[in-house]
């Protein structure tokens, strides 16, 4: 059971608050004697009250008053003393009727339909003794039950407010960690524009970042088990056929070295995939690009020199003068994103073709482009966007696990860097990195 301690500690903090307040605020009324109009007000009415009861007893005589007097209550006609018989008002006033007040009475003399003098006699000492505040904390009773009510319902709607898409967060956590990647809770927090609802924004960002990952886990299972599975299908054939006939010994171990070098191949890539997508590797080192890239061309070139491919290397001075092209991060992750991907350009490529490596400087946007282009067929359109993820080949790169491309984006992607692939208008693949440079290699250029 979900235990609301948050709820209730808003709850009793916003209500002590609140009336906190109405309390502070009385107080002050009390302090700057603007209380004493409640009491203005009660002798108003009780002047007028005096002058009806008046009225009645002209008209009506005694039994009338009773009747007014039935009206009032017990406070009033504790104040009020009524004498009869006044002998002066039946004779010198007649049926006249006056009054006025008396240092802290109203008096009033009037002569009954009855033919009895009437004095009317109310002690107004008594009314401001009864309402005159005793001190900043005595506050009527209406004051305090309007600050009780009034304060809960304010602060049982505002913890309500506030926790509502707290307990939501909650059970989507609850959900997450039980399985559930597909949770999101921006649809769940209505119209609300504020702190918890960009919360509940990042949890869907999150939510989604994991759904993907996860996503991106199980393919990559899927796709390494069927990739084994064919060299490791031959593997057996070629021990079957061993058996079978002992004097391909020979052939059959060739046939067993391949596939052990394929298997090995293809799990030494799986591994480098899995470390470019952990960030496991060491980010904080400093390297040349210009040199870094040269190198890797340099290696390339033996394989490129057998096949009758060409490669050139293009940089303007912005990048090569005094070793600018500075980079933080892994030099042999970002080798072998390169080294994958001109490899890939000359596997592609047929003699006479040429691959050309592009170096060049955003000084705008603070980053070193490489562009890497082959003259080979180019991808399927229809590909073309995904060729960057694991084991995807073209109809025309068929050759290999389809795994160099997608370190390569992984190595890039790891140095916040971008890497895109587009086909050539006459034929070919280019391939563009962009890697962010460091502040100081930005500030030489200029």
């Amino acid at each position: 059971m979900l235990k609301r301690r948050l709820f209730w500690k808003i709850l009793i903090g916003f209500w002590i608050t609140f009336f906190a307040i109405m309390e502070g605020t009385w107080a002050v009324f009390t302090v700057y004697n603007s209380a004493p109009s409640r009491l203005d007000r009660a002798e108003d009415r009780i002047r007028q009250q005096v002058s009806i009861l008046a009225v009645a007893i002209r008209y009506g005589g005694g039994k009338a008053s009773q009747d007014v007097l039935a009206t009032w209550s017990p406070d009033d006609r504790q104040a009020l003393r009524i004498e009869t018989g006044v002998p002066d008002i039946a004779a010198d006033a007649g049926n006249a009727m006056g009054g006025g007040e008396a240092g802290s009475h109203i008096v009033a003399a009037v002569q009954g339909a009855d033919g009895m003098g009437y004095r009317l006699d109310y002690d107004l000492g008594i009314l401001r003794a009864r309402l005159k505040p005793r001190g900043p904390l005595d506050l009527p009773r209406n004051v305090i039950l309007l600050g009780l009510l009034g304060g809960l319902v304010f602060a049982a709607g505002l913890a309500w407010y506030l926790t509502r898409p707290i307990q939501r967060l909650r059970g989507g956590f609850e959900k997450l960690a039980q399985g559930d990647l597909g949770t999101r809770l921006q649809p769940e927090m209505g119209g609300r524009r504020d702190e918890l609802a960009d919360l509940a924004h990042d949890f869907d960002i999150m939510a989604a970042r994991l759904q993907q990952l996860v996503a991106s886990r199980e393919q990559l299972l899927h796709d390494v088990s069927h990739e084994l599975r064919s060299p490791l299908a031959r593997l057996q054939v070629a021990i079957d056929l061993a058996r079978q006939n002992p004097q391909r010994v020979q052939a059959t171990l060739e046939r067993v070295d391949t596939e052990a070098r394929r298997l090995n191949e293809l799990v030494g890539e799986v591994l480098t995939l899995s470390r470019a997508e952990s960030g496991a590797p060491q980010l904080d080192d400093y390297f040349d690009l210009d040199g870094l890239v040269r190198k890797v061309v340099s290696d390339a070139q033996f394989e490129a020199g057998v096949s009758g491919i060409v490669i050139t290397v293009a940089a303007n001075d912005s990048v090569t003068e005094d070793g600018n092209a500075l980079i933080q991060g892994n030099a042999e992750l970002i080798r072998r994103a390169l080294e994958n991907i001109i490899r890939n350009a000359l596997r592609h490529s047929t003699r006479g073709q040429q691959v050309a490596i592009e170096l060049a400087t955003d000084r705008q946007a603070g980053e070193v482009v490489i562009r890497i282009a082959d003259q080979g067929p180019g991808v399927d359109p229809g590909v073309l966007e995904s060729i960057f993820d694991p084991f995807v080949r073209g109809e025309h790169r068929s050759v290999g696990f389809g795994l160099g491309l997608a370190i390569a984006r992984r190595a890039v992607l790891a140095h916040g860097g971008r890497i895109a692939a587009e086909n050539r208008q006459h034929g070919g693949l280019v391939v563009t990195i962009r890697l962010p440079v460091t502040r100081s290699s930005m500030t030489a250029l200029d």
